[in-house]
């Protein structure tokens, strides 16, 4: 019960220097600098450069990893990593490729506030909140490949701000598309491989549900962050 109410303060004191953090992060996860002024100015098919860049986004794309984190979260079996972490990319591809071609518009601010509702929704799924509504609980694959078509646009949306070329654009997307999923998988590696050594110890069950609600405050402050901006810059 002591450390039980150790690592609750614990939290509270690292909340209020998340909710400072985080807004930087956002800053960061955007395509910009060296990165933005390459994309701008490239005109021509750059497989290799949009390949780096598509992981590199991904590798610092906090939001994401985070979901990504509440996902495999309770996944033990590798086969179940896999099937769940294919939904997210089928549903990202779909989006990141058809909101760059069809030229589809929205509120950059807008999109991630719901990629950050994703993060809440997970680590609420994770902490039982929905064990409640019976036949009515959304379907976890489903929540998934949903939320990944919502990222997708999110990733769409960084990449339609610098205009890309039209000049080798659909070979670039692709290539951006694969270093994402390059990102991705090297990024969940990671993951995976810590939450194997953390379940062998008895401070997973434990702390598994103080880890959630962490989670979810992270998806609210990032939510709010970006209503907030979107606000302050309609």
């Amino acid at each position: 019960m002591h450390t039980r109410r150790l690592v609750l303060l614990l939290t509270a004191q690292l909340l209020p220097a998340l909710a400072l953090v985080l807004p930087v992060l956002a800053l960061a996860h955007n395509i910009a600098g060296g990165d933005a002024s390459f994309i701008a100015s490239n005109a021509g098919a750059a497989p290799g450069p949009f390949m780096y860049l598509g992981a590199k986004h991904m590798v610092s794309g906090y939001d994401h990893l985070l979901f990504l984190a509440g996902v495999i979260f309770f996944l033990y079996r590798p086969i179940h990593v896999i099937q769940y972490v294919t939904l997210f990319a089928v549903g990202h591809s779909t989006t990141l490729l058809l909101g760059v071609l069809a030229d589809i518009q929205i509120n950059a601010y807008l999109i991630d506030s719901f990629i950050a509702l994703s993060v809440v929704y997970k680590a609420l799924e994770n902490m039982g909140g929905l064990d409640r509504l019976g036949k009515w609980r959304p379907n976890t694959r489903l929540a998934v490949l949903l939320f990944g078509l919502i990222h997708g646009f999110g990733l769409a949306t960084s990449l339609q701000e610098l205009q890309l070329a039209d000049e080798g654009l659909i070979v670039n997307l692709i290539s951006f598309n694969v270093g994402v999923e390059i990102g991705q998988i090297l990024a969940l590696l990671f993951i995976f491989a810590f939450f194997e050594v953390w379940r062998t110890r008895n401070s997973f069950r434990q702390y598994a549900f103080i880890s959630n609600a962490a989670l979810m405050c992270a998806g609210f402050i990032l939510m709010m962050y970006q209503l907030t901006a979107w606000q302050l810059n309609a």
